[in-house]
């Protein structure tokens, strides 16, 4: 552990790191450990779980030997991690009065200041431009989903037509080759009845021929 302070050290399992990553801290880190739970009603008023307490807040003590004490802050000790709220007085042997250092842990904000007016307004405002934009979003993933799904319709019923148009020259195409292959069927078979016929004409001259030659002979 050479240096001085490191966020790793918050991860580490070995207690000696953790405690020197809370003594070691820088203070915007240190501001986010005095931070305490709000009340309920709070709660859903900011839609915060928990805030780091400021002086001016009124607080109630949850635990420890001051427990259903509440008061307002007086002091917020962020170096040392502590909190003093007025009325909350420690008494010493000679009668002396001393404020008592609180943990923020034990605490509940029961109050806020209200004339701070950047503590949620900055943070709600981001919460509700974050909510903005998150519908835009959807709004813009819809219209975008819409847009493709028509254009997937319209691509579908343009194949379509494409294939039933395709399908249809085919059918032409096949009919157009069919009644030629028909047609030429047709003139081949005249053809060969032709032949045949010229076949029997020449045989029943050749017969006359062969007759008349032997009449002749017989004579």
């Amino acid at each position: 552990m050479k240096k001085d302070f490191s966020l790793a050290w918050i991860s580490s399992k070995q207690r000696r790191k953790q405690r020197k990553y809370r003594a070691n801290a820088p203070l915007h880190l240190k501001r986010k450990f005095v931070s305490a739970n709000l009340a309920k009603n709070l709660r859903e008023k900011h839609h915060k779980r928990s805030v780091p307490i400021r002086k001016g807040d009124s607080v109630e003590i949850m635990r420890g030997t001051y427990k259903g004490k509440s008061g307002k802050v007086d002091e917020v000790d962020i170096k040392n991690n502590r909190i003093f709220v007025k009325g909350v007085d420690f008494i010493k042997k000679d009668g002396s009065k001393v404020r008592f250092p609180l943990s923020p842990s034990n605490l509940q904000i029961t109050s806020l200041v209200a004339d701070d007016n950047r503590r949620f307004g900055m943070s709600e405002g981001k919460s509700k431009k974050g909510e903005e934009k998150k519908k835009e979003s959807k709004k813009d993933s819809s219209e975008k989903y819409e847009t493709v799904k028509s254009e997937s319709d319209t691509s579908k019923t343009s194949t379509k037509g494409k294939s039933k148009a395709s399908s249809n020259k085919k059918s032409s195409l096949t009919k157009k080759a069919k009644s030629n292959g028909k047609k030429t069927r047709k003139a081949k078979s005249g053809s060969e009845t032709k032949k045949k016929g010229s076949k029997s004409k020449s045989g029943k001259t050749k017969t006359k021929k062969d007759s008349t030659k032997n009449s002749e002979a017989s004579d």
